[in-house]
């Protein structure tokens, strides 16, 4: 593996990790347009949610895409490791990697892929960057173990949408997390945008965090099933009705689905409708259908009732 670093320093590392819907979509978009002082690699568990404007492609293969910035882009399929790996053969064209976590997941697995497998002979980790949407980030719903995780293990704390919270709640959220982590850097934001110079290349990763990872390891490794998240699918090639939908947003959907997207397929419209949901806010982008149309969706919450969801979208359907 001799060919994997060109360079004699590692391949710094962030992750970004944060609940479902803060923001860490639109702050990888950010990165790409902005981070300037690098050629940056980002991995992301799919494409589809990055939005990369087609001028700016160069190349585009199964699991890579490369831009005119010298930046690229790259899926991490099942494996986080191979990823790594595939950008590490690009190490004399990439400078710096971002890695996006899942929203449920808990950064602790993530980090110890660099800090406690081979890569950590070509990478070094810069620091956990945690995003929280100030406006739904509530003890209720949100101080689960993954969330937990999240705050424990982020070397930095970005308090996102802070436009939609006043700013004393916004005070009062801060001195929560500050007396769960102190000394953790907190930053403030809308729509994710902070100098990126507060976040990338800051060498905030803590001394000793692989021993302090390995020994919590063991208490943390079931969270996703001790906090009940699951994810409900939702297929039709019958169209929705747009009344009976929009009901099912105001009235039926329950608090405990936290994010929800897909593809709309309304009786109403000719148009491909692209749905994201996160708490009870929702956009829905228009397009061209390219095959034939139908309604796809997927709905990500805690202990849901998938069946009731599941009845309650049937009932949006129109009749044959």
């Amino acid at each position: 593996m001799s060919n994997l670093s060109s360079s004699n320093t590692k391949l710094p590392v962030t992750i970004i990790t944060g609940f479902l819907g803060s923001g860490k979509t639109t702050l990888l978009n950010y990165i790409l347009r902005n981070f300037e002082a690098y050629k940056v690699a980002v991995l992301v568990n799919e494409f589809g949610d990055i939005n990369i404007d087609s001028q700016f492609l160069i190349a585009v293969e199964e699991d890579m895409i490369e831009l005119t910035n010298g930046c690229i882009c790259c899926t991490m399929n099942d494996s986080l490791a191979d990823a790594v790996y595939r950008v590490l053969e690009r190490r004399d064209r990439i400078e710096y990697l971002v890695v996006e976590t899942t929203g449920i997941a808990d950064p602790l697995p993530i980090a110890l892929t660099f800090l406690g497998t081979g890569l950590r002979e070509y990478t070094q980790l810069d620091s956990i960057l945690t995003i929280i949407d100030v406006s739904t980030f509530t003890p209720t719903h949100y101080f689960s173990d993954a969330a937990m995780s999240q705050i424990t293990y982020g070397d930095i704390i970005l308090l996102n949408k802070t436009d939609l919270l006043p700013e004393a709640e916004v005070d009062e959220l801060e001195r929560q997390i500050g007396s769960i982590k102190a000394g953790t850097r907190i930053l403030r934001s809308q729509y994710a945008r902070v100098p990126l110079s507060l976040i990338l290349d800051v060498n905030l990763a803590e001394s000793g965090s692989l021993e302090k990872t390995l020994t919590a390891t063991s208490s943390r490794s079931e969270h996703l099933n001790n906090d009940g998240f699951m994810a409900v699918s939702f297929q039709s090639d019958r169209p929705l009705s747009v009344k009976k939908f929009q009901r099912f947003l105001d009235y039926q959907l329950p608090d405990n689905v936290f994010r929800a997207k897909g593809v709309l397929y309304f009786a109403e419209s000719p148009q491909r409708h692209l749905f994201q949901l996160s708490g009870k806010r929702f956009t829905i982008d228009d397009s061209e259908w390219t095959t034939a149309p139908k309604n796809q969706m997927v709905l990500i919450g805690r202990k849901l009732d998938a069946l009731s969801l599941l009845q309650s979208l049937n009932n949006c359907l129109t009749q044959l």
